[in-house]
């Protein structure tokens, strides 16, 4: 799927920086960072489903830590923003119990680290919820998780634990990485029947603007973005690190080196279909993501590249990857994460290797 975005300044606004408490409610295109737009979409969501819930830690009175829920609590009432206690397994639980009674919760998870008290309620009840009843009961929750490093905070406030969840069946999981992105596939999320890992990666949260309408208008879910057309390389992310990938194909177009660039966005399911396209058209394919390269999910795509689409590849499958280890407290994390000098350099391996 072809998109085209229009960007205004690469600064966040002051407002957004302090966290200026008021959802927006605007109706016409407005540039806004991604943090304003998934709080613009729950707010839309919000305003035209009585349904629809929010709750975790923080998200009422403060707004949230990452003020993604400023201003919902004063907007929509106690009731329908729900400040809960510091326990991740009871809002895992409370969310699958409600999505199982008719609401639309929208939990958050404070960070990604924080996730795994919740992996019991997610993994044998939220994902199974489908299956166990024979479709007599779905489980319609959306758990936001703040995602991913770059931002200099210490452990368990980093991770990229995508891999985890994109293993369990039952799960949608969903890794924008724009504001518009964020808003359309936020709202799509919100309306699905089946629970949905949402993932926002915070070291963009408030890096650029971008037009977005409050319109109400969902992206779907599933499917690939193609994000820049070229013909010598693919180069598949996704979440934070589709800007250093988009920066690195304009370094080689610099090079004369044509790169395509694949933003994937929902990982489970995974339109395969579009990778492997531009794959038979490139014959080469890079995949970057900051998680830890052992089992990640960029082993996932490479494994699907050699099972069906083996005689279209010229040379082997590249991976740009976090290390294996935990990622590096403070003054080493940059040095930890994809940077466009490296995928630049594993564009040039597989140009060179066939």
């Amino acid at each position: 799927m072809n998109e085209t975005a229009t960007k205004t300044s690469t600064a966040p606004s002051s407002a957004a920086a302090v966290g200026a408490e008021a959802p927006p409610t605007k109706a016409a295109s407005t540039a806004i960072t991604l943090i304003e737009a998934i709080t613009q979409a729950l707010a839309y969501e919000m305003r035209h489903d009585d349904s629809v819930v929010v709750l975790g830690e923080d998200v009422g009175v403060n707004g949230g830590v990452f003020r993604a829920t400023a201003g919902l609590s004063q907007t929509f009432g106690t009731e329908r923003v729900l400040d809960t206690p510091l326990d991740e397994t009871t809002i895992a639980g409370l969310t699958v119990g409600m999505a199982s009674q008719g609401m639309k919760p929208v939990a958050e998870a404070q960070f990604d680290g924080f996730m795994y008290p919740m992996v019991d309620f997610i993994v044998c009840h939220a994902a199974r919820m489908r299956y166990r009843t024979r479709g007599r009961l779905s489980c319609p929750m959306v758990l936001r998780v703040p995602w991913g490093g770059g931002i200099r905070a210490p452990e368990h406030h980093s991770e990229a634990n995508e891999a985890i969840f994109t293993n369990v069946p039952g799960l949608r999981v969903v890794l924008p990485s724009s504001p518009a992105r964020a808003y359309g596939l936020l709202l799509a999320a919100i309306r699905d029947p089946d629970p949905v890992i949402f993932m926002e990666p915070k070291r963009i949260y408030r890096q650029y603007k971008e037009i977005v309408a409050d319109d109400g208008e969902a992206l779907p879910l599933d499917v690939c973005y193609v994000l820049r057309d070229g013909s010598d390389v693919t180069l598949v992310t996704w979440g934070a690190q589709v800007k250093e990938t988009l920066e690195a194909a304009d370094k080689l177009a610099g090079e004369g080196i044509s790169a395509e660039v694949i933003d994937v966005a929902t990982l489970k399911p995974l339109d395969f279909a579009t990778i492997a396209e531009s794959v038979a058209k490139t014959g080469r394919c890079v995949i970057v993501h900051e998680a830890a390269k052992t089992a990640g999910f960029g082993a996932e795509i490479a494994a699907r590249l050699a099972e069906e689409s083996m005689f279209d590849l010229v040379s082997p499958v590249e991976r740009v990857t976090g290390y294996d280890t935990h990622i590096p407290l403070f003054r080493l994390e940059m040095k930890y994460l994809p940077s466009v000098d490296k995928i630049v350099a594993a564009a040039k391996r597989a140009l060179a290797a066939g």
